[in-house]
Order: C-alpha cells, then sequence, then structure tokens
C-alpha cells in the first residue's frame, strides 16, 4: 500500500510527460514540437522513478546533468530533491549544469542558484570527477541526452564518469534516453591513431546506441584504462525500439535547436573540418552549408552573426555565405537509406572555387580537422580525387560490419 501510495505522490509532484515520435514539423524549436497524439508512448529512464528511487533511499546522491536532464518539464534535480532525495552534488559538462555558459567556454565550479546545491564543472580545469568530489557520495546518476554521434563528446563524459567511479568503488546509475538517430550505424572506424577529444573509441560516425548500451560497451571491450570495470546499474527506456523516431523534449545542445538539424547533425558535423560553414550564427545551424567563395554557384545565401550562447564568433561572422539549405531536406530518405550523406560534399567540393582551402583547417578555425573528425585520414584525399560513393564506403569495411557485429552484444531495444 505504501508502494502505490508513493508512486501516486511521485506523479503528483512530477507530472510525468512522455515524448512522443517526430513530429512532422522538423524544423520548428524543439520545445514548441507538440505530442502526436497516435505515437506510442516512450518512457525514459528518468521517468520511471519506482523502479529507481529505492535504489537512493538512505544514499548521498550525486548527478551529472544538464538541460537535458528533465522529467517531462521539470529538471531531474528538482524533482527528486521534492522526492526527499538527499542530493549531494551534481557535476556539469560543457554549457553547465543548468546550460547558462556559451559553447566551448570553460565553466567554472559554483552553488545552484536554484537549490543550492553545490555544482563541480567537469569541463574547466578536470574532465572527470576525482577522489574528493566522489568522497562525500555513495552512487551517482548519469542523466543526458545524447544523440549518438563519435564526435558528439557526452559518451566521452560518460567514460571520464565511470573511470572515476571505477577508480573509487562508486556505483553508477545510468537513466537511459532513447538515441535520435539510433536507427544509423555508419561511417568508418575511428583510426585509434587520429584519437581526439573529438574522437576517443574505436567507433563508426553513427554508433547506433544509447548511452545505456555503449556504457555496457565501454565496459565490456575494456575500453577504460586499465581495463577497469565501473559497476552501472542502467534503467532502461520503456517502449522503445533503434528503429522508432524520436523528437527530444529539450534541446540537446544550443546549436541542435531543431528535430531537423539533429537527425542533419551525423551527415554535416564534418564539415567543421571544412571552409564551408554550418549556420553557426544563425538561429538555424546544422540546416544549411555554405561559403562567401560559393556565389554565383547557388543561390541561396545567408549570413552568420555573433548569438550569445551559440556562436560569438562564428566561421565567416558578418559575411553573406551561399550554398545548400537543407531545413526542407525530407530527412526520411536518411532513414530509408540508413546512410550517411556524402553527396553534399562530394558536391560542395567540386563546386568550391579554391580547393586547396577545403579542407585547410587552419582556414576553418572549426572544432577539428576532417582526419580527425571522419576517423581517417583517406577521406579528403578520396574526396579531392572525385572516387565515387561506393569506393568511399567500400574503405570503410571490414572494420564497419565488425562493429555491427560486436555492437550486438550490448544492445537493451531491438
Amino acid at each position: 500500500m505504501k508502494t502505490i501510495l508513493l508512486i501516486s505522490a511521485i506523479a503528483a509532484i512530477i507530472g510525468f510527460c512522455t515524448p512522443s515520435n517526430v513530429s512532422r514539423n522538423t524544423t520548428a524549436p524543439i520545445e514548441a514540437v507538440k505530442e502526436s497524439s497516435n505515437a506510442q508512448t516512450i518512457k525514459t529512464g528518468a521517468e520511471q522513478t519506482e523502479k529507481y528511487l529505492p535504489l537512493l533511499k538512505g544514499k548521498r546522491v550525486g548527478i551529472l546533468g544538464n538541460p537535458t536532464t528533465v522529467i517531462g518539464k521539470t529538471h531531474l534535480v528538482d524533482s527528486l530533491k521534492k522526492l526527499g532525495v538527499q542530493i549531494i552534488k551534481v557535476f556539469g559538462p560543457e554549457h553547465g549544469f543548468r546550460g547558462n555558459a556559451s559553447a566551448g567556454a570553460v565553466v567554472k565550479d559554483e552553488t545552484d542558484i536554484a537549490t543550492g546545491i553545490k555544482i563541480v564543472s567537469l569541463y574547466g580545469k578536470k574532465t572527470k570527477p576525482s577522489a574528493e568530489d566522489l568522497s562525500d557520495v555513495d552512487i551517482l546518476i548519469f542523466d543526458i541526452q545524447d544523440v549518438g554521434c563519435r564526435f558528439y563528446t557526452y559518451i566521452n563524459v560518460l567514460s571520464h564518469v565511470m573511470e572515476a567511479c571505477a577508480d573509487n568503488n562508486k556505483e553508477l546509475l545510468i537513466l537511459d534516453r532513447p538515441n535520435p538517430n539510433g536507427y544509423l550505424v555508419d561511417g568508418p572506424i575511428l583510426d585509434m591513431s587520429l584519437k581526439s577529444g573529438i574522437g576517443i573509441f574505436p567507433i563508426p560516425i553513427a554508433h547506433g546506441m544509447t548511452i545505456g548500451e555503449f556504457a555496457q560497451m565501454i565496459n565490456g571491450e575494456g575500453w577504460l584504462p586499465e581495463k577497469k570495470q565501473c559497476k552501472i546499474k542502467i534503467i532502461p527506456v520503456a517502449n522503445y525500439n533503434h528503429d522508432m523516431a524520436y523528437t527530444l523534449p529539450v534541446p540537446p545542445s544550443p546549436n541542435l535547436n531543431t528535430q531537423q538539424s539533429i537527425l542533419l547533425y551525423p551527415s554535416l558535423c564534418p564539415f567543421e573540418g571544412t571552409i564551408l560553414s554550418q549556420g553557426r550564427g544563425t538561429h538555424f545551424p546544422f540546416t544549411v552549408l555554405g561559403a562567401p567563395a560559393l556565389k554565383g554557384k547557388y543561390s541561396f545565401e545567408f549570413t552568420p552573426v555573433s548569438i550569445k550562447g551559440m556562436a560569438e564568433t562564428p566561421l565567416h561572422q558578418d559575411k553573406a555565405c551561399y550554398g545548400l539549405d537543407l531545413r526542407k531536406y525530407p530527412v526520411e530518405d536518411l532513414r530509408a537509406s540508413r546512410k550517411l550523406n556524402l553527396k553534399w560534399m562530394m558536391e560542395l567540393y567540386k563546386a568550391y572555387p579554391e580547393k586547396e582551402k577545403f579542407f585547410d583547417f587552419s582556414q576553418s578555425k572549426q572544432m577539428g580537422n576532417i582526419d580527425k573528425l571522419i576517423g581517417v585520414k583517406a577521406f579528403k584525399e578520396q574526396i579531392a580525387s572525385g572516387v565515387t560513393e561506393e569506393v568511399i564506403r567500400a574503405s570503410w569495411e571490414p572494420g564497419l560490419s565488425n562493429y555491427k557485429k560486436m555492437r550486438t552484444k550490448y544492445l537493451l531495444y531491438p
């Protein structure tokens, strides 16, 4: 009886919200996308509080989260605090715990104004919790939305936290969330000689896993230093499989602010290793591609400007860029093909007048050079020499097929 009353109280306090399948309007701001009435109900791990509240009883809890760490419209920290969970401290990645830090900006330790809880930054002087940070924590919760790409660095944060928990004999509770690009497993396997902050695992560009599944892979493949093992407990997503379309209730980062951008991201992020803008400095990033030098070759035009919290010094700032407008591109085509789109890279390289500058990282000033983003050194030469997509894809084998087989050992969902 007490259990029933507790669950009823939880629902009343939190006000559960069930994110739905992807709305047809994928260019609308994520927070404005409304639930589809005929969508199958998906329940994230965080929403299933009845499954993990007993694990937190009487324990000192730490939470690694950001603005995506929500139950409905309420942050997990605020929800659990109202339920009497003893939250000792929270840890914040890039953009900070409440998402009030600019992209790439160093985040300092602080005290959360809303709750008075200490916030420890993992995007500043350190990338993982120290022994001192975890000394008064009995269990650590990881609840951050991922988008399923090697260069989207929350899987790096996951590994750092797993290492810290393994070193300090702490349990990691993972509240799993759907991967909006979960259907996609594609790209070359990272050449580990190119290991960097935007790629630390021997996986393809699109890994096709949730955070919970990826944590199992990290343990199972011995990817932590010295093959350490982290004690993990996963609360799986209910009513979910990898083929399901999923609309995120909160933007996963400032420059992925629409469903369209999230679904295009695996194919468009590699352009950060080129001279082309991907729309940073606009309110529709990762849905357009262009550069000033393409004037006369494309009629579509956009101008990047400084936008606080999104792109304060964007590539080609205050200059008109010409290129492709993908805001209405039918992303269903990507889902149907189950492949990254390579044609845009091939087309724009061919159109660009100054070929020697196209992959010039010193010119592009973006997050990483093309070798580190794609994961292999051959790609830029393949694009430059004009080989076919079939030849490029053939060069990814047998690594990609071997990864797909290995991946099946760790899947939690069909």
